[in-house]
């Protein structure tokens, strides 16, 4: 939505010296001029200067000249100036607002405002810029001139560029789960240190493969300009795991792939995506198009779709985005869906994510909140329930999301539509909600996906503010890579859900006798069955037996910290793939868990740990992202950090110089507590601080885990009544989850 329009030409201008392109998260000092126009600013008129929400740029302060991000601000006629910066005090998207009011004084035309981002006089380091790219950061300017609180934006505002830095972390990516003989490709790129692809690569990396892979050359070069490589046509003829290491001209190891498992034949393959995200036309960053780039080219997503807020969809930028999603899709390639974030308020049924078979479709939205055409408003589906009845014959899938709202499902479901839940994004990670399916009886797959805003779908790090979680990955297993294949998928929750990394994973219950698997959810009505005695993830099934095998195959990405069997609300096992007799001096840390369900779920760990009787011989951290959070080492008896969790959880581990002495002592805001070191062993110790899942728990590890492939077989009796619906969830070492599609049997 607009502002003011009123001559807009005569409310003055705006510069900013320097300009050019600045690297991502770097420390610059800029000096914004504004100039009054002819009509100046009356006394109590303001300007503002605003940012998009999604930008974490150093939160502006006015108190410590010598501090990162100190601002200062002053009128050339010597006005007298009120200057305060707020989170959301203008209209969305450019939530983020300076703002300068002239208290004593007034501007006449040619009278200028002088701030200073990063004023560097007394000693500030700078600015710390977003960490994230953006070809026109802008620095947008609105004019109250007539003191009335009415907002006209300049014609043109300042902008600069903000571009990757040097490559600091390496990845290579490649399917998980392929056919002996098939082809398939290998991606390799460069990322700054925030997670940003780099096109500042001057490297030549040499390919280590773990087994014979054909046509795998032994270098790949990636040079200035280059943001990634892709090896074409690879093949594996030999069943197997494969992974493929990457290391520099001395022959350091660099990174490692994700793993690859060959089989001799499957009827459905792994294929990854991220089904939700947004860009700089609601509420991200950089175009729709850069969106689907980025997706396709940068993080090698086999599929992904647009997920803008409905009340700021426009029905031109619809029609634009429905041309895009024709335009980038292609089967076989990267498949792109049509669809919407369903932004309703929570009372009213909270978010949900909605995508098309195909282009062309009405967008129901759940308001016209910023879009001022209201030519459209009777398609309008205010709540979940309406929403649902306005679906009702289309052709799309529906997955229910935790944004700053989130979907109460028990207040709206509809089995025909909802097939899954969105339990990870980079607003967090919201377990919560599955059980809240179990708790309603729902049959419902586990997905995840970013939300991301920062203008890179499939490898969303949560930069530097309030979001904090890694987006999320969905995998799903389907017959081929087109729209028709991975939707059928989706509705039948074959897939899984991860916090961003790539593992293979199936998980699948066998059968002492026939047992009868359902089409689709017979809660529907009549549906087709067949009689079976295996049964994936996201089955429906029938069973009249007592008991099932339930058999578990990972290849994992880091080693395997433990993994989850569960049944419904219960779990039956945490199972860590190492001993007693394993155990040594590192000790594992975490602070988990959110305030509550909504917007402020955010929980502070800033805290410390020291050693009584002991000594760190060295730490690391779990989860740390945000590189403006502290993670540091106070002598070897201390260390400090500060951390935030939404859901998630972060940590350290700790290998201690004796792996009995002593004590240990944590201090947060929410959890204070005295250990001694003998007294931890694999068994989590808990310290509960309310909320959501919101504690401590610290245990021990071994020293190096080498567990990253698993087979598990359980046996697991069945319960008489209600569903048993059959899911694990992994934790790998690194930080990561991942969540199986429970089976659903009854009897």
């Amino acid at each position: 939505m607009s502002h003011s329009l009123y001559k807009p030409e005569l409310m003055g201008h705006a510069v900013i010296e320097p300009t050019g392109a600045f690297a991502a998260g770097s420390f610059q000092s800029f000096v914004l001029t504004y100039t009054a126009g002819y009509f100046g600013i009356d006394d109590t008129g303001t300007i503002k200067v605003v940012h998009r929400f999604a930008s974490d740029m150093g939160r502006p302060q006015f108190d410590d000249p010598s501090a990162p991000n100190f601002v200062s601000v002053e009128a050339s006629n010597g006005a007298v100036l009120d200057v305060r910066y707020d989170g959301k005090q203008n209209i969305r998207p450019w939530d983020k607002t300076l703002f300068i009011r002239v208290v004593r004084g007034f501007l006449r035309e040619g009278d200028q405002i002088i701030i200073r981002f990063g004023d560097p006089r007394r000693g500030s380091p700078g600015m710390r810029l977003q960490t994230f790219c953006e070809g026109t950061f802008e620095f947008k300017v609105l004019v109250d001139a007539f003191a009335t609180y009415e907002f006209t934006e300049l014609p043109k505002s300042p902008e600069i560029a903000i571009v990757p830095d040097v490559p600091s972390m390496w990845k290579a990516v490649l399917p998980t789960l392929r056919r002996a003989g098939e082809p398939f490709r290998l991606c390799l790129k460069g990322e700054d240190r925030w997670g940003n692809p780099s096109d500042k690569c001057d490297q030549s990396l040499t390919l280590r493969a773990s087994a014979h892979i054909d046509r795998l050359p032994e270098t790949v070069r990636l040079a200035p300009g280059d943001f990634s490589s892709t090896v074409e046509g690879l093949c594996a003829e030999e069943p197997g795991d494969y992974t493929i290491d990457v290391l520099d001209e001395h022959g350091t190891l660099l990174t490692r792939s994700n793993p690859l498992r060959v089989v001799a034949d499957s009827a459905l393959l792994h294929y990854w995506g991220d089904l939700h995200g947004q860009s700089e036309e609601t509420i991200g960053t950089n175009s729709a198009r850069d969106f689907f780039d980025f997706a396709r080219d940068k993080a090698f997503l086999d599929a992904c779709s647009h997920q803008g807020n409905d009340f700021q969809v426009t029905t031109p930028f619809w029609e634009h985005l429905n041309a895009l999603t024709a335009e980038f899709n292609q089967d076989g390639r990267f498949i792109v869906f049509p669809g919407y974030e369903w932004s309703g308020n929570t009372g009213l049924g909270g978010d949900r994510n909605v995508l098309y078979m195909q282009e062309g479709r009405q967008i129901h939205r759940s308001s016209h909140a910023l879009v001022e055409d209201l030519s459209d408003v009777e398609t309008d589906a205010n709540s979940a329930k309406d929403l649902f009845e306005a679906l009702r014959d289309e052709d799309c899938v529906v997955f229910a999301h935790i944004g700053g709202r989130y979907a109460d499902i028990k207040m709206a479901h509809d089995i025909r539509l909802e097939r899954a839940v969105e339990v990870h994004s980079a607003w967090g990670t919201f377990e919560w909600l599955i059980e809240d399916a179990f708790e309603q009886g729902y049959r419902v797959g586990i997905c995840s996906n970013s939300d991301g805003h920062k203008g890179r779908p499939g490898a969303s790090f949560p930069g530097a503010t309030t979001f904090g979680a890694y987006g999320g990955l969905t995998c799903m297993l389907a017959t081929e890579l087109t729209r028709a294949g991975l939707i059928d998928a989706l509705r039948r929750r074959h897939h899984y859900g991860t916090t961003g990394c790539r593992m293979f994973l199936d998980v699948r219950a066998a059968f002492d006798s026939n047992a009868e698997r359902y089409d689709d959810d017979p809660n529907l009505g009549p549906a087709s069955s067949e009689q079976v005695t295996g049964a994936m993830m996201g089955d429906i099934l029938r069973f009249d037996g007592e008991a099932v095998s339930l058999d578990i195959d990972i290849v994992a990405s880091s080693p395997v910290e433990r993994v989850d069997i569960r049944n419904g609300l219960e779990t039956l096992e945490t199972y860590r793939p190492f001993e007693d007799a394993d155990l040594g001096r590192r000790i594992r840390v975490i602070w988990e868990g959110s305030e509550y369900r909504g917007r402020g779920r955010q929980t502070i760990w800033d805290g410390t740990a020291a050693l009584d009787g002991n000594r760190f011989e060295r730490t690391r951290a779990i989860n740390h992202y945000n590189l403006d959070k502290i993670f540091e080492p106070q002598g070897d008896t201390g260390l400090r950090w500060t951390a935030l969790t939404t859901g998630g959880f972060g940590g350290f581990d700790a290998w201690l110089e004796d792996p009995e002495a002593g004590t240990l002592r944590i201090d947060t805001p929410l959890v204070k507590c005295e250990i001694a070191i003998a007294d931890i062993g694999r068994e989590d110790m808990v310290f509960d601080a309310g909320g959501i899942q919101r504690r401590i728990r610290v245990f021990r590890m071994p020293d190096e885990n080498p567990h990253t492939r698993l087979n598990l077989t359980r046996r697991i009796a069945c319960k008489s009544s209600g569903d048993n619906a059959l899911y694990v969830r992994v934790i790998q070492e690194d930080g990561h989850l991942v969540w199986s599609s429970p089976i659903y049997i009854f009897t």
